[in-house]
């Protein structure tokens, strides 16, 4: 039934979805490799056949990933507690204090269910005609924020939706905020043996880079404005050593580099003993922080006698909804597009 309610404003939180059993990974991979935006598969043509080919050849490999998180990506559970924690924040909210809640979140996933596209059929059914569309990657790139809302856009076409975009927050001081309270606390036992800080983003082709994508520079401005955060009140971190790698490149091109596995290595021939890795350009839980960092990585690090810890993602911690919220409060009242 729709919710025939004027006055109720739509969220959308846009991810990256991801397999929901063991099953689903294969036709995950393909809907992946085919969003020519996320890697060009030879000419456009031969996209999607490619794509089946890398899917049905990446398959087992990535069913075995999964297998030793639990058979799964976490993904959609984190990010339906991130909408619900969301909706619950904004309608709490003393502007927003109706007898009836003014706010309604939604979920919208690039890659799996559910999909962006049934997801604004959802919303069409309910009736709201208002809608802050909100990215989950605060760092913009074409392949992830960029294809999400090209993939939005053609759902919503001819629906009358008013919609504003949330596109880019990797400065957002709240966010930044989030990200150094589970910093200073994940630090905590191992400060005063002293330790290393290591950003590892995800990875990009360089070509994206080279052709204007702001991804790189995204990255750094986060890092920069965490880094200085750290030194402050109620922090005072001080002046630490970091350093920036990148992690999930696949294919043959050329991709950013170093990469953390490298980096790894190379700390260790410096005396690194103490590694502290924050998953930068994530903002839950997924096979990249469990599988990669917490098992390859992790593996790695102690072949090399190197203790590796990894900050725990930002998932539904209370001040990084409080970001969301604010983030999403900052667009409605300014009713900026």
């Amino acid at each position: 039934m729709a919710l025939n309610n004027n006055d109720i404003t739509g969220v959308l939180l846009l991810n990256l979805g991801g397999p929901d059993s063991l099953k689903a990974v294969k036709p995950f991979l393909y809907n992946l490799f085919s969003d020519r935006e996320i890697i060009r598969l030879g000419p456009s043509f031969m996209q999607k056949p490619l794509a089946a080919l890398i899917s049905s050849l990446r398959s087992s490999k990535t069913c075995r990933m999964y297998g030793l998180i639990g058979g799964k990506s976490p993904i959609l559970d984190i990010t339906k507690a991130q909408a619900d924690a969301l909706e619950m924040s904004l309608n709490s909210s003393p502007i927003t204090h109706r007898p009836s809640p003014s706010f309604k979140v939604y979920i919208g996933m690039r890659y799996w269910h559910p999909f962006i596209e049934d997801t604004v059929r959802q919303i069409s059914k309910d009736g709201v005609n208002r809608i802050v569309v909100l990215s989950l990657y605060p760092h913009y790139s074409k392949t992830t924020t960029g294809s999400s809302i090209a993939e939005f856009r053609k759902a919503a076409e001819g629906k009358g939706l008013e919609v504003q975009y949330i596109e880019q927050w990797y400065d957002f001081p709240l966010y930044i905020d989030a990200l150094c309270e589970l910093i200073s606390s994940g630090t905590e036992d191992i400060k005063d043996e002293g330790f290393v800080l290591l950003y590892s983003a995800h990875s990009l082709p360089k070509s994206f880079i080279d052709e204007g994508d702001p991804y790189l520079e995204h990255i750094k401005g986060t890092i920069n404005a965490v880094n200085r955060r750290l030194m402050e009140e109620p922090y005072n971190m001080g002046r630490l050593e970091w350093h920036l790698s990148f992690q999930s490149k696949s294919g043959p091109v050329a991709w950013l580099e170093p990469s953390t596995d490298e980096t790894i290595i190379k700390l260790s021939k410096e005396g690194c003993k103490n590694l502290f890795v924050v998953p930068i350009s994530f903002v839950s839980d997924h096979i990249e922080t469990l599988y990669e960092i917490d098992i390859l990585f992790k593996e790695l690090a102690e072949k090399y006698n190197i203790n590796l810890k990894r900050c725990r993602a930002l998932n539904t911690s209370a001040k990084f909804i409080e970001a969301l919220k604010e983030l999403v409060m900052q667009k409605v009242i300014k009713g900026e597009g």
